[in-house]
């Protein structure tokens, strides 16, 4: 049997903490659930989930529809394209059959590469790698959720590059759907037709429209970052900051800006650190440009964001004598006139 191969390559960077992350846990089962009813794909449809930060790790391998349970999604660290590339070429190396003169091998595999923001290593080697060894056999529709990738670096790999901007669940809902759709067109016609191109559904009505990458767009940081650990119980938690612009009337030129206080998530340590590059960013956001501070994720604590004297943050109560879960270092609490500046992740 000729196989229809799928791959989501999911960003699970910092940045999608929160209903991004969830949404697509979500959208991953549903799209699933979907699939099982369609004889087409239920056919020759087998699904994987890659996921990707500072590096890169298989959460379900290439799996029959009947099989494919969708896996809890991690985050971690950065924001390593040339990484996810490489990791991807590794696995259509291992695991998709090609076609000899002696049999017909898989369909040319389809994937759906899920990202919010700008790559935080250099991706040319990967992306020319890609072009010259795997393109003609394999197909790529970039998936931007938001507005914050660079279009002309994601048009050397594809001309399918598609922008999502969620407004609420049900916009979700209707991308997922998307999504489904395009399998099932593409499924059928490799059914009906042997034609194995990706046949995208129709994008009107949806909050989805096609980026043109040949022409040139601004790429900004839509938001901050911060990693916090609980004080009470050790565990780890993102802090998640969204940039806002506040355009004055006659003065649209200077734009101030801050970042808003989206929410305060706890996550899996050791799932973050297995999917992060391992490096410290030498990136700094002021306290001052900060609307808004959490509690603790973790234990409720009143304050989620404090700063030591090491650079990390941790959080706080209401005892006057505190101690850093990250340096181990004990003392009172104090305040900088000004603001503070903060380490932030890599996004």
């Amino acid at each position: 049997m000729r196989r229809l191969p799928i791959y989501f390559v999911l960003d699970v960077s910092e940045s999608m903490i929160g209903e991004p992350i969830e949404q697509v846990q979500n959208g991953m089962r549903d799209i699933i659930q979907e699939l099982r009813s369609d004889p087409y794909a239920l056919e020759t449809a087998w699904v994987s989930v890659i996921a990707y930060a500072g590096k890169a790790q298989t959460l379900t391998p290439l799996s029959e529809l009947y099989k494919f349970y969708p896996p809890t999604i991690p985050i971690g660290s950065g924001t390593s394209l040339g990484v996810a590339l490489d990791y991807l070429m590794q696995d259509i190396d291992k695991n998709i059959v090609r076609t000899t003169h002696k049999r017909k091998g898989d369909w040319k595999p389809i994937v759906f590469l899920f990202t919010d923001g700008t790559p935080t290593d250099d991706p040319t080697k990967a992306i020319n790698r890609w072009n010259e060894k795997y393109r003609s056999r394999n197909q790529i529709v970039v998936i931007s959720i938001g507005d914050n990738i660079d279009p002309q670096l994601f048009g050397q790999l594809t001309d399918q590059i598609i922008r999502f901007n969620p407004t609420d669940k049900q916009s979700y809902k209707h991308f997922f759907q998307w999504i489904t759709a395009s399998i099932r067109t593409t499924s059928q016609s490799i059914g009906d037709f042997h034609e194995d191109e990706v046949k995208l559904a129709p994008i009107d009505g949806i909050n989805l429209e096609k980026v043109d990458p040949n022409r040139p767009e601004k790429v900004d940081e839509n938001f901050a970052v911060l990693a916090g650990k609980c004080q009470s119980t050790g565990k780890m938690y993102l802090i998640k900051y969204a940039k806002r612009l506040h355009n004055m009337k006659g003065l649209e030129m200077f734009s101030p800006m801050d970042f808003k206080l989206v929410g305060a998530y706890p996550i899996d340590e050791q799932a973050y650190k297995s999917l992060s590059e391992g490096k410290s960013s030498n990136r700094k956001i002021n306290s001052m440009e900060l609307v808004g501070a959490p509690t603790c994720p973790c234990c409720g604590n009143q304050y989620g964001l404090v700063t030591c004297e090491c650079g990390n943050v941790f959080c706080v109560g209401e005892s006057p004598v505190n101690k850093c879960p990250w340096c181990g270092l004990e003392g009172m609490l104090g305040t900088a006139e000004g603001g503070i500046d903060i380490s932030r992740t890599r996004g």
